[in-house]
């Protein structure tokens, strides 16, 4: 055993003091007592976490950035110039295709509507009268009892007045249908935003912001784009299965909206960008997407059945490329060299390198080294 001596000192030389507070302290730690501590520390082995690699289902499935657009957005009309007398929607309120929405004075077109009308029969009368004239000069120039001239004269008088009563229709038929667009109803069924005209207001045909927006709820789509690297593999998909699962996350990918299905793929890539846009639609009735909107939309392409499955956190990057450590059952580690495939969120297919039951390290791998000893607390062993 060694020994340690400590000789008086003067307390007031505080220098000699903690040199030799020192010395004492370097002594107790590399005696004997002190490696032996060391050592058993050594053999206890480094703490970490382990995960089994099981065999299991990978979804493929893609994430991109979309924005909600309805699929009908339309911007309520009117077709003809006049007063708006009546307004008979409520902001926000869900009307269907059809219902009547508003009214503009329908008085000037009724009465133009009347005068051609009355034109109408006057020039229908001239020209009875006409046909019957020349029914009877046919018969009197059959007998050579009339002029052949006034004859055919008979004849070109009955065809322009039969222009004349289809131009009185045409008029007749362009006012009844003034009349109808003095009521405006909706084109489809839908939320009526923001009024923009108020009751009284003179309006005019197709003026600018129109009366009102009507957008289309149920259902709705989301429009996100796909890098073209991506569009052969989704483009296969689609034309054997028709159509793919999506879901609506939001704007933070934390919380779920809703689920749909994509319903298109657009015609050409975008140059500008390299990508494609696609659009899929969702029932929304729960009303949980909100045009314009901003969401993530999950695209699942494909699922690999029967695969090994390993924890994100057990790959490690070498410079032979990724490896793994994995316990032993002699209480060490060992560096095993994999290939990985497709990766989601913290779990990703190990595709060489790997059997399924086997442990890998999944933390407290800053320490490891090849052969290196560990110990795996009870609590820390997880599933792959």
């Amino acid at each position: 055993m060694q020994r340690i001596h400590i000789f008086p000192f003067p307390a007031a030389r505080h220098g000699r003091l903690a040199c030799r507070t020192a010395v004492l302290a370097a002594l107790i730690v590399t005696g004997p007592y002190g490696a032996h501590a060391a050592t058993k520390a050594a053999d206890q082995g480094i703490p970490v976490s382990v995960a089994t690699i099981k065999s299991g289902d990978m979804p493929v499935v893609l994430s991109e950035l979309g924005t909600v657009i309805p699929v009908t957005n339309v911007t309520v009309q009117s077709r003809v110039d006049g007063y708006l007398t009546q307004v008979l929607f409520t902001e926000g309120q869900e009307v269907h295709e059809g219902d009547l929405l508003a009214v503009i004075d329908p008085r000037p077109y009724e009465a133009e509507l009347k005068q051609y009308s009355g034109q109408l029969a006057a020039d229908q009368a001239q020209l009875d009268e006409a046909r019957m004239d020349n029914i009877r000069y046919q018969k009197l120039l059959k007998r050579d009892s009339i002029d052949t001239q006034t004859a055919q004269d008979q004849q070109y008088k009955v065809k322009q007045l039969e222009g004349t009563v289809e131009a009185d229709q045409g008029l007749v038929d362009t006012y009844r249908l003034d009349v109808e667009y003095c009521h405006i109803t909706a084109p489809v069924s839908g939320r009526v935003g923001i009024r923009a005209v108020d009751r009284g207001n003179y309006i005019t045909a197709a003026q600018s912001g129109g009366l009102a927006v009507l957008t289309q709820m149920q259902p709705i789509s989301v429009i996100f784009t796909l890098p073209q690297d991506k569009l052969g593999m989704v483009w296969k998909r689609l034309r054997t299965a028709k159509t793919l699962p999506v879901e609506a996350w939001d704007s933070t990918d934390t919380t779920k909206l809703t689920d749909g299905a994509v319903s298109s793929l657009d015609s050409q890539i975008d140059t500008s960008t390299g990508t494609v846009r696609l659009r899929a639609l969702f029932p929304n009735t729960d009303e949980s997407l909100f045009p314009n909107q901003f969401v993530n939309a999950h695209l699942l392409v494909d699922t690999e059945h029967d695969v090994l499955l390993a924890p994100t956190s057990a790959i490690q990057s070498g410079p032979n490329g990724p490896f793994v450590y994995v316990a032993q059952a002699d209480g060490t580690v060992a560096v095993r060299p994999v290939k990985t495939g497709t990766g989601q969120g913290d779990t990703v297919v190990v595709t060489a390198g790997l059997k399924a039951d086997e442990q890998v390290v999944t933390s407290g791998i800053d320490r490891l080294h090849a052969g290196a000893k560990i110990t795996i607390p009870a609590s820390t062993t997880q599933g792959g």
